[in-house]
């Protein structure tokens, strides 16, 4: 069978906001209210951040001219004050496997990555919430890239809403969407570049855009949010988002959490699972997911499976094993596939789900753990080719 090309498009749309007006785009409905009061009677103003809102998120409108349920005066007055602006797109490159990848370009000219997983009935959105991450984990691609800034609600939701822009995802008029009907972007994970705990409140205020019902209207149960174990936020996640939990975890014990993961070092895994057994409680949520990559003859023995089926006790947990997606220059290896069968083996004997995750995407460099921006890994080859030529 003769495998897909892979393709890549250089996509150029202009998306650039006029200086010095604010972006509705991001704003949350409190944020919009006290927006809009400043030209609107007061007893209008839910009404019309009902109406402007669903333009934004549910019809996908970017020109204030279409908001047609609002007076032109209106609408005249609202191109005066605001934009409506996202992220531009760089490139888009499309896996043998049918993964997209975006290269986006926000605010400064700094640039993430997303991520789409096509899957039958459905597909997940991997996004990203900063410019590079701090946490330096060994075995992650992403983290070789240091931390630039966080990114905005605005640089958040965009991401979501650029994916529906390409996927040809907002409905029609008269035509609904939501859990009623079939949804090419049907989950959203924060597992893209960044630790989205460092970015707390930009994280949120996305999430609840994403999440609210008169608009993209993904429910909680849609969103994972993956940490690296940032303790002190993670009850603040279940407070004020309540969406579900995945832990980026991969050792079993501290000393190869520390090199691994090293935030361990702060918050090491009693601390964590400390906090981890209070998140199902205060959410009435499914199951936290612990990510595991499996790193040949670093974690991956018979002895870890054993120590990991310990560590879960009293926590409602499932475990996703995660072949290492290897990069160049890679300190590891993948565990072959049977030390990876035997090890979801002893887990499962144990009680505890633990799928083998398909790796998605590594053709362009979309899989687990490899998102870097191409203008940093263009940056990083020049430095070697110089290197390596003596300059």
């Amino acid at each position: 069978m003769t495998q897909a090309p892979i393709t890549q498009d250089v996509l150029t749309i202009p998306r650039a906001a006029a200086a010095g007006l604010p972006n509705l785009v991001g704003l949350t409905r409190a944020q919009m209210a006290g927006a809009l009061a400043e030209f609107t009677p007061p007893k209008q103003v839910k009404m019309r951040v009902n109406q402007v809102w669903q333009w934004l998120y549910h019809w996908g409108v970017r020109d204030f001219d279409a908001m047609t349920n609002l007076a032109k005066g209106y609408r005249a007055e609202l191109a005066a004050r605001f934009v409506i602006a996202l992220p531009e797109v760089m490139t888009r490159q499309v896996s043998a496997d049918g993964t997209r990848k975006y290269l986006i370009r926000i605010a400064g000219g700094h640039e993430v990555e997303t991520v789409y997983i096509p899957e039958e009935g459905r597909g997940t959105l991997c996004i990203s919430s900063q410019v590079g991450c701090t946490l330096t984990c060994s075995f992650c691609h992403t983290g070789t890239q240091k931390l630039v800034r966080n990114l905005t609600a605005a640089e958040i939701v965009g991401q979501v809403m650029l994916a529906r822009d390409d996927l040809g995802e907002w409905p029609e008029p008269g035509v609904g969407t939501g859990e009623a009907g079939p949804r090419l972007l049907s989950n959203i994970v924060l597992m893209g570049m960044g630790e989205p705990l460092y970015n707390f409140e930009n994280v949120r205020d996305g999430m609840k855009i994403v999440m609210d019902n008169e608009g993209i209207a993904l429910g909680r149960r849609r969103i994972t949010l993956s940490t690296s174990g940032v303790v002190p936020e993670i009850a603040r996640t279940a407070e004020e988002i309540g969406c579900l939990l995945a832990v980026s975890f991969h050792a079993t014990t501290d000393a190869v959490r520390d090199v691994l993961v090293p935030i361990n070092k702060r918050w090491n895994i009693e601390t964590l699972l400390d906090a981890l057994r209070e998140y199902p409680k205060a959410t009435n949520s499914e199951r936290i997911t612990f990510e595991y990559v499996m790193l040949d003859g670093v974690n991956d023995t018979d002895a870890d499976a054993h120590r990991l089926v310990g560590l879960l006790d009293g926590i409602p947990a499932k475990v996703n094993l995660i072949p290492f997606n290897e990069w160049p220059g890679a300190p590891y290896k993948r565990s072959s596939n049977n030390r990876i069968r035997a090890f979801a083996t002893i887990l499962m004997q144990a009680g505890y789900a633990s799928p083998i995750r398909t790796p998605r995407g590594e053709d362009i460099m979309a899989a687990c753990g490899q998102l870097k921006s191409e203008t940093e890994r263009a940056r990083k080859s020049r430095r070697e080719i110089a290197a390596e030529a003596g300059l």
